[in-house]
């Protein structure tokens, strides 16, 4: 019988938004961020992802970011200052008391992972999933990508990168005026900080994915880093099989 995530739970973080997880397994925790446009289910439930690590004895933390999925998507922009999503990461750790736990995210998710290690976060170990160097140690890169497909939706050209991702975010009800304030929380990471990350590392992209930059100069530049490349682009790969597999095998090894 396949495993199935809790209910959804909430939690009041840093700033009294109210956001939302999920939780899957039972054994040592993990908590996984998933990416922009996106949320917990989409990224890690739906393809099998959360029950595969699960199965090898983890308890698999999924939260919905804030402006995303089941959790509060103000408009003000007062409640996406910098650093908002670490924040709430940080602010998600404290609530379930982690002292012990692995860390990770996709894409957006990633970003955020990188930006919670740089702001005092202790896991024991890393992934960075969807993410290249670039993505970290630029966050403006894509940033007027997306917001030209949040202020223009209906306009792009069918087929287009930004038709693509329009029609993501309607698959999972996005609100375009909270996502496009989310950009305005976004850091950049020093190249000298990341490389300064010397948890055992799982970098794991699809083969075709170079979206967020290389993820073979991030895997190169990590003192203790290892790369996954699994089939697949930046949206495609996520409904790979592989995607899991990777990283419930970092965390058996």
């Amino acid at each position: 019988m396949a495993k199935l995530p809790t209910e959804t739970q909430y939690f009041n973080s840093f700033d009294g938004t109210r956001l939302a997880w999920r939780e899957m397994g039972e054994g040592r925790p993990l908590v996984l961020l998933h990416g922009y446009f996106s949320d917990a289910n989409t990224n890690w439930i739906r393809y099998g992802h959360a029950e595969a690590i699960a199965a090898k004895g983890f308890r698999v933390i999924m939260p919905d970011l804030r402006a995303h999925g089941e959790s509060d998507k103000p408009h003000d922009a007062a409640a996406y200052p910098a650093d908002a999503l670490a924040k709430d990461g940080h602010a998600l750790i404290a609530h379930l008391e982690l002292t012990d736990y692995d860390l990770g995210g996709y894409s957006l998710g990633a970003r955020t992972t990188a930006r919670m290690l740089a702001t005092g976060a202790s896991p024991g170990r890393v992934i960075f999933s969807g993410m290249g160097l670039e993505g970290l140690t630029n966050s403006e890169r894509r940033a007027d990508h997306f917001r030209n497909i949040l202020t223009n939706l209906g306009q792009h050209e069918r087929g287009s990168p930004a038709w693509l991702a329009e029609a993501f975010l309607k698959t999972t009800g996005g609100d375009p005026v909270a996502l496009l304030r989310v950009i305005d929380t976004f850091v950049s990471t020093p190249r000298e900080e990341v490389a300064r990350f010397s948890w055992p590392t799982l970098v794991v992209n699809g083969v075709d994915d170079d979206d967020n930059g290389s993820a073979a100069a991030l895997a190169g530049l990590l003192p203790n880093a290892r790369l996954v490349e699994i089939p697949g682009n930046h949206m495609s790969c996520v409904t790979k099989a592989e995607l899991g597999r990777a990283i419930a095998d970092f965390l058996r090894a």
